[in-house]
């Protein structure tokens, strides 16, 4: 599954551990940034299809934000590219072909977790001229509407929760080189394929700002019953802590220059206690 769009799977993440961490493992971090052996290179693991997050031409803003990470070191970015779909990150980070994954949910377990570099909301997409106003997939509005929903994520939970019942499923785990199920979906809403969807919020924030058709996302802050936000870290190997400690003192000195960044690509973030920061700009 692919990390890039946390699932419903995805349970409790110990948000409140991380919450109250966040602190101290900051304060940790500036005192053994000092003792970080830096390395020649920064190796990173990402996918060279996978827009807004990365791609081979480095146009994602985690290709960015990894570009600063570099500057920061004084040393070279190198990519070891890998479809972002199962077994990504046993092909990659646990084979030493590289030692930093750019986006990583809180509490996932496939790796080491740094804090948190933001935070973002799966978000309702429809065309801007449809006539709806809706805020929620409950909204009576959406329940004669062709519905997308992108295979076990929280958008396909709501659906089913919401008793949608016209609905056009877009599978999650493919091939990133063949396929990009979230970005189609959105582009169907674009050409009227289907009329909404919901998806991860940097995916529905960048693609909708890039249609023809102009279409309104909507964060969803305001779903109950269904975990729809999501924090998001970079991933390290388990027995890394220098590391992981040196890239919490990055994040924390950098944050307003990270958020600058995500602001550009129309990311719709959170606040820490899951306030609407920043709406996408997809207009």
């Amino acid at each position: 599954m692919s990390s890039r769009i946390p699932s419903s799977r995805v349970r409790k993440t110990i948000a409140a551990a991380v919450l109250a961490g966040t602190a101290c493992l900051a304060l940790a971090g500036t005192a053994q940034a000092a003792e970080f052996a830096k390395p020649d290179a920064l190796r990173v693991c990402a996918d060279a299809n996978l827009l807004p997050f990365s791609n081979d031409k480095l146009e994602g803003f985690e290709n960015k934000i990894a570009a600063m990470i570099g500057e920061e070191l004084g040393v070279p970015v190198v990519y070891t590219w890998w479809p972002q779909t199962i077994g990504f990150v046993r092909n990659t980070l646990r084979e030493r072909k590289c030692d930093l994954v750019m986006g990583a949910a809180s509490g996932e377990g496939l790796m080491q977790n740094t804090n948190p570099y933001y935070r973002s909301v799966y978000s309702l997409v429809y065309r801007e001229n449809s006539g709806v106003k809706a805020t929620s997939v409950a909204d009576p509005a959406l329940h004669d509407m062709r519905f997308g929903i992108v295979t076990k994520t929280p958008g396909a939970t709501l659906a089913v929760k919401s008793r949608l019942t016209n609905l056009e499923p877009y599978e999650l785990d493919v091939d990133t080189r063949l396929d990009n199920p979230a970005r189609r979906a959105i582009e169907d809403v674009s050409s009227g394929k289907i009329d909404a969807t919901v998806i991860w919020g940097p995916i529905a924030g960048y693609f909708a700002s890039v249609q023809p058709t102009k279409l309104t996302v909507v964060p969803l802050v305001d779903e109950r019953g269904t975990r729809v936000d999501f924090s998001i870290t970079m991933g390290v190997r388990n027995d890394e802590p220098d590391w992981k400690h040196w890239l919490n003192d990055f994040i924390q000195r950098r944050q307003g220059d990270i958020n600058t960044v995500l602001a550009q690509y129309h990311v719709p973030l959170l606040t820490s206690s899951g306030q609407l920061q920043s709406a996408s700009a997809a207009q």
